[in-house]
This record gives C-alpha cells, structure tokens and sequence, in this order.
C-alpha cells in the first residue's frame, strides 16, 4: 500500500511503529512528518486551521463551529487565541488619509459595555489599528499612535469629543461624509460578525477571544 505524506505530498513514506492507541504510524523521509493515517482527534488535522479561520470570518459562534468541526469547544477557543498570536500587524504607510470609528458591544453580559476602536485606511479601507476597552481617551489612543506615528495626512471622525483632545486640529477633521467608508465597515462587522450583532443571544464571553476573532476577521 502506498501512503502520501498529507503534508508534503511525497510518497517516500515508512512504517514508523505504533502510538499509545494501537495505530499505525507513518514516517515521512522527505519533510520528516509523522502521521497516522487516520485521526480520531479531528483536532490533529493539518487543515483544521484554515477551517477555523474560515468559519470564523463566515460569522459562525463557538459552538456552531465546534459541532461543524467536530471538536470541542475548549480546543476551537485555544486555537483561535493561538492562531491570532502568530498574526502579524500589517505594514502602515506614511502620509495616508484614515477614517476613525468606534463600535458599542458586550462582554459576558449584555450591561458590561465594551468599545471597538478602528481605524480605516481611506483609499485601500484596510484596518490598520484597532483597540477594544472602555470608552476613553487611554483606549482611543492606542489607536490614534499608529497613525500619527505613520505621519498621517489627515484623519476624519465623527463629533465625539475625544478626539479633539487627542489628534492635532491640523490633520483632525469632521467633515461631513467623510467618515463614510468606516460607517459601513461597521455594518459589514455587525453582518459577518454574529457576536457583534445588535439584536442577537450570541456575546463574546472572553476579551481575549474577541480581540483574537477580530484579529483573525482584519488581518488574514
């Protein structure tokens, strides 16, 4: 029986003894990979990542994807965090022009009020930087960093009275219509997302796994 190496594809494969179950394992003499040929542990699956990811910017909760993949729930949150780490920030260019936005949900409960912080590159309308905490100039200027750190050439916002303290009155501005591209970003979000919908019995339980949700929802 010829075995392929569900990794590199290569047919130079050998019997490599047994695991504590009794199967066979495999031996791959090319990319060294060891495998069995088949997984009672959906979760030992090479392509379970990309399915994670998938499912995850496909709106899907916590358990409607555990019960797709067929794993559970502990381990889809463990992955989710563990993919999001390995994710890098994209590369912010200097002199651009950026829409800032915030976006209202809930943590644990629905009366513990959290905040999104984004902000949206005008042309490309790519997330450059975001935070989650609560409403403050501390949370909104984490955000604000970035893109002054990117010398950007102008910034546009809604009234809040935040940012008038926190971005210089030369690159600040709240004209109007010019917040339309991270106005409907937000609709998006509040479409795909189904824990940031506003009438909904779905609600991210854990900070951590909102913010990597939201990682892996921007930046893959």
């Amino acid at each position: 029986m010829v075995m392929n190496c569900p990794k590199c594809k290569e047919k130079k494969v050998i019997k490599n003894g047994r695991t504590k179950n009794n199967k066979q394992q495999y031996y791959c003499k090319m990319c060294s990979h060891r495998f069995i040929e088949y997984y009672t542990n959906q979760a030992c699956k090479l392509d379970i990542n990309e399915k994670i990811v998938q499912l995850t910017k496909e709106g899907l909760g916590i358990r409607s994807t555990a019960r797709i993949l067929k794993i559970s729930t502990t381990t889809l949150l463990k992955r989710i965090v563990c993919i999001a780490r390995n994710i890098t920030r994209p590369i912010v260019s200097r002199g651009k022009t950026y829409e800032v936005d915030e976006l209202c949900t809930y943590i644990r409960h629905k009366k513990n009020y959290i905040w999104l912080f984004y902000a949206l590159e005008k042309n490309s309308r790519t997330v450059v930087s975001f935070n989650v905490g609560k409403r403050t100039n501390k949370t909104l200027n984490r955000v604000l960093e970035t893109l002054k750190l990117a010398e950007a050439k102008k910034i546009f916002t809604d009234r809040l009275k935040n940012y008038r303290y926190l971005i210089d009155k030369k690159m600040h501005s709240v004209k109007r219509f010019g917040t339309n591209h991270i106005e409907r970003k937000n609709l998006t979000l509040r479409t795909h997302l189904k824990r940031l919908n506003r009438r909904t019995i779905c609600f991210s339980r854990s900070l951590a796994v909102f913010t990597a949700v939201l990682k892996i929802y921007f930046w893959i």
